[in-house]
C-alpha cells in the first residue's frame, strides 16, 4: 500500500490518529504547537487550510530524513460566514450547539502534507444536517462527552452523530477531522 515512507502526524487529535490507524497507515505522533489565528478577511472555506499551513510551518523541523512525510490538519465548522472552532468552556459549547440546532452547517478540514521536496495542501467540505436539540439534550451531551477539543462542540462519532444528524453530504471522516480518501491519495504521491 502506501507505507513506504515514515509518516508523522503533527496533531494531538485522537480522532485523526484513529482514522489513520483504521486505514492501516503506520505513523507516529509528534505534536506541534501553533497559535490558531487567521486573518479576519479570510473567506470561510480557506480558514482550515490556512491553519493547516501554519501548523505545517511550525512542524518543518520534524523532518530529519528524506523518507519522512508530515501531515498537519485543522477543522472548522461554519454556518454561513460564522465560524465555530473549539469551544472555550461549557457555556460556549452550549451556545454553539444551540445555534447549530436544526440547521445545515459545513465542516471544512484543511490538510497539509510535506516532505523535504514537496508540499500538498487541500481542503475538504462536508455538509451536516442537524435535527433540533432540546435544552436537556445539549446539556446532557456536554456533560457526558465534554466536547471542548472539537470544532463546533461535537463529535460525529458520538451521541450527536448517532441520534441528531439526519444526513451528511460529503466525507464522514472529514467531519471526524481528516478526509481519509484525499489523505490516502495524497500520500500515494509521496511514494
Amino acid at each position: 500500500m502506501i507505507n513506504k515512507r515514515n509518516i508523522i502526524l503533527a496533531s494531538g487529535s485522537p480522532r485523526r490518529a484513529q482514522l489513520l490507524e483504521e486505514a492501516g497507515i503506520k505513523f507516529r505522533v509528534q505534536k506541534t504547537d501553533c497559535e490558531e489565528i487567521y486573518p479576519d478577511n479570510l473567506p470561510v472555506y480557506e480558514i482550515a487550510e490556512y491553519l493547516a499551513k501554519l501548523k505545517a510551518n511550525a512542524s518543518k523541523s520534524f523532518i530529519t530524513s528524506l523518507d519522512e512525510v508530515v501531515i498537519t490538519a485543522d477543522s472548522v465548522v461554519a454556518l454561513g460566514n460564522e465560524v465555530y472552532g473549539k469551544p472555550i468552556d461549557e457555556k460556549d459549547a452550549y451556545r454553539i450547539l444551540c445555534f447549530l440546532s436544526g440547521k445545515i452547517h459545513s465542516v471544512y478540514t484543511g490538510v497539509c502534507m510535506f516532505d523535504q521536496r514537496q508540499e500538498i495542501c487541500f481542503t475538504a467540505k462536508t455538509e451536516v444536517f442537524f435535527r433540533e436539540f432540546t435544552h436537556e439534550e445539549i446539556t446532557e451531551y456536554i456533560h457526558l462527552y465534554k466536547p471542548y477539543d472539537k470544532a463546533g462542540s461535537y463529535g460525529i462519532q458520538e451521541w450527536i452523530g448517532l441520534c441528531k444528524i439526519s444526513r451528511i453530504e460529503g466525507s464522514y471522516s472529514n467531519v471526524m477531522g481528516l478526509p481519509m480518501d484525499l489523505v490516502y491519495e495524497g500520500l500515494k504521491r509521496f511514494n
